[in-house]
């Protein structure tokens, strides 16, 4: 059940920091986009009863298991359908868009849902190079020159404030009060955003083992700008159901989700095993378990514990946790145990 107040609202997670929810519409087998769009609603409709804190959609393309990829549609789609929940990207890679095109993008969602928008960045491509360089075109960037980026993007919304002068004006976009993250899996992104002053989210969800080591550089290096001090997010796979077994259950969708990655053999999220030794080697369940390490799974009472350890592990102040489950409704109710605790 999830925990009220005296009022009847729901009082949500009782964690002592935020919790929010990391989406990238999976598409599963034997489902089409335009389901995976519905349950992707659905879920922020239900997280935002259940006063989860942001909703963020992710930006990958030529995934058949991915329905983000124009994550700016679907975060309007996400916002025109809630009412109070933050909705944002988790994140927009930048070096796939021209700064100008972001800045009109986000500008635009900012004021049809003023004061509800994120725009997380980053500067990996997303997928792989061949289509990155589909996407990208005659820009040809790798992600090399982000930091001008971000400066070109920040100087489009914010004119007045910024240290190069822009040729073009983003209309809308300029003056959008947009708060700006950046993303990362490694330390590059944990020091720059240390030196803008930005808030920083970490990857934890597929890269566990620097999630510490950079949310320690990101706090140590931190110098105030939009920020007076750090403020540092690390996401993380969390399956919840009623019990242990249950949920190890349900978390074989996700290792086979990866196991498909690391065969470079993708396909849409898969109905969940009983015995997923079968389908893996021990090489491949070594590299899964070095990927998803701080992966947690379990009933209310092994969530509420490990997530516990998981946050005074990372020293995280929000917590943002992704959930690869094949049935919409088990999905749902992941996410609703977690709200309960």
């Amino acid at each position: 059940m999830i925990n009220e107040n005296k009022d009847g609202a729901k009082a949500g997670p009782s964690f002592s920091i935020p919790l929010s929810v990391l989406d990238v519409s999976p598409i599963v087998q034997g489902g089409t986009v335009a389901e995976s769009l519905r349950n992707t609603l659905d879920l922020a409709q239900h997280a935002e009863r259940w006063n989860y804190n942001r909703y963020w959609l992710a930006e990958h393309h030529n995934s058949p298991s991915i329905a983000s990829s124009a994550t700016s549609v679907v975060i309007g789609h996400v916002a025109a359908g809630t009412s109070s929940i933050r909705v944002g990207s988790g994140g927009i890679m930048l070096p796939n868009h021209a700064p100008l095109v972001i800045a009109e993008q986000f500008g635009t969602l900012e004021a049809l849902f003023p004061g509800r928008i994120d725009l997380g960045l980053g500067r990996a491509p997303g997928t792989d190079q061949l289509t990155a360089t589909a996407l990208r075109g005659v820009r040809g960037s790798n992600g090399g020159n982000f930091p001008e980026q971000l400066e070109q993007l920040r100087a489009y919304l914010n004119p007045s404030g910024a240290e190069v002068a822009m040729p073009v004006r983003a209309i809308p976009g300029e003056g959008a009060n947009l708060p700006i993250w950046l993303l990362g899996s490694s330390d590059f992104s944990a020091m720059l955003a240390a030196q803008l002053g930005l808030p920083f989210a970490f990857a934890g969800h597929f890269s566990p083992t620097y999630t510490v080591p950079a949310m320690n550089l990101y706090r140590n290096n931190f110098q105030p700008g939009v920020l007076d001090k750090p403020h540092g997010m690390v996401a993380v796979n969390v399956v919840a159901a009623d019990t242990d077994e249950e949920a190890t259950y349900l978390a074989t969708s996700m290792q086979q989700l990866f196991l498909g990655f690391v065969r470079n053999r993708p396909g849409p999220l898969p109905p969940p095993v009983r015995d997923i030794d079968q389908l893996w080697t021990t090489q491949e369940k070594h590299m899964l378990q070095q990927q998803l390490g701080s992966s947690i799974a379990g009933s209310p009472e092994t969530v509420k514990a490990k997530l516990d350890q998981f946050i005074e592990a990372t020293g995280a102040d929000e917590i943002m946790m992704a959930a690869h489950i094949y049935d919409h409704a088990a999905r749902l109710r992941s996410y609703e145990i977690i709200a309960g605790l």
